[in-house]
């Protein structure tokens, strides 16, 4: 069963899908849990292809949009403030421990992507959430500084002097997440097989959504460039944990952050690489979104 609700946060409302599994008896509550999506992405894309195979495996999976973007609310449109995304989670538990036949004592969180570092970063201090699942995750902070070409401190002086413009002019510029096009990329010399998977996915019927936009609000970056999504978590991230990578590694760092938080978890609890997989193949491909899901189920299964 698949419903369409809304998460109250504060002033704003996210739009979000709750997947059920088929005939949930309020007598015995189904395992559940909140997923937390790549950077761009919307609910109707990676994360309705995990939470409905949950679903249809007897766990209940609640995925939303996040703040200012898709088609939840939020001004300014297209902000990626890591704190936010955090944030989001949590009022996500709010609101599903609220739904009937849902225990709010078995609720966990699946993070996929940038998500999976969001996750991990929210699960530090919200101890709702009792076990934590994460699909090629990624350290937004990590990421962001790696890829400035004169450092991260450089990169802060320029948005520094960007956000003074804007707040001369009125004018909030966007940046694109990824060329819209293989042609972009080309013209661009971005030719790896990441970037060419990433637009294939988001850009062409494969994985397009109507509500995302492939854009990033730029006064939003300087956030991502002071975040660390694994910061003390090895004080307080209690919970089991689990890592699922793809086993070919590339240039989007997912399998090095993924092991990073494996080493650094206080309770890492199951590890698994799917050999032959690329990240953005784990985002849709059956075989690999297939085992992952096996793999999720057992863990929540004993962890929930």
């Amino acid at each position: 069963m698949l419903q369409h609700i809304t998460v109250p946060r504060g002033p704003i409302e996210l739009a979000a899908d709750l997947h059920l599994p088929d005939g949930i008896d309020e007598a015995a509550p189904p395992r559940a849990v909140v997923l937390s999506t790549p950077g761009s992405s919307v609910k109707g894309q990676i994360g309705a292809n995990y939470a409905s195979r949950l679903a249809a495996r007897g766990i209940a999976a609640l995925v939303f949009d996040p703040a200012h973007q898709g088609q939840s609310g939020g001004e300014p449109r297209d902000l990626e403030d890591p704190y936010r995304r955090g944030e989001d989670i949590s009022y996500a538990i709010d609101a599903l421990s609220t739904v009937p036949g849902i225990d709010p004592d078995r609720i966990g969180v699946l993070g996929i992507c940038a998500g999976g570092g969001y996750a991990v970063h929210t699960a530090r201090t919200d101890h709702r959430i009792k076990a934590v699942g994460t699909v090629v995750p990624g350290n937004m902070g990590t990421s962001f500084r790696s890829f400035q070409p004169d450092g991260p401190a450089a990169a802060l002086d320029d948005l520094a002097d960007a956000r003074i413009e804007e707040t001369r002019t009125g004018e909030l510029p966007r940046v694109n997440w990824l060329p819209d096009t293989l042609e972009e990329a080309a013209a661009a010399g971005l030719t790896d097989i990441d970037t060419t998977q990433a637009i294939t996915f988001y850009r062409t019927e494969r994985g397009r959504n109507e509500h995302s936009t492939n854009r990033r609000l730029s006064r939003g970056d300087s956030l991502l460039l002071g975040y660390d999504a694994y910061h003390l978590v090895d004080q307080l991230m209690t919970q089991p944990l689990q890592v699922i990578l793809a086993g070919r590694t590339g240039n989007t760092g997912s399998y090095e952050s993924g092991m990073q938080l494996w080493e650094r978890a206080p309770n890492p609890v199951d590890l698994m690489v799917i050999e032959g997989a690329g990240h953005y193949e784990m985002y849709d491909e059956p075989e690999y979104v297939g085992a992952a899901v096996d793999r999720l189920v057992d863990f929540y299964s004993e962890n929930l």
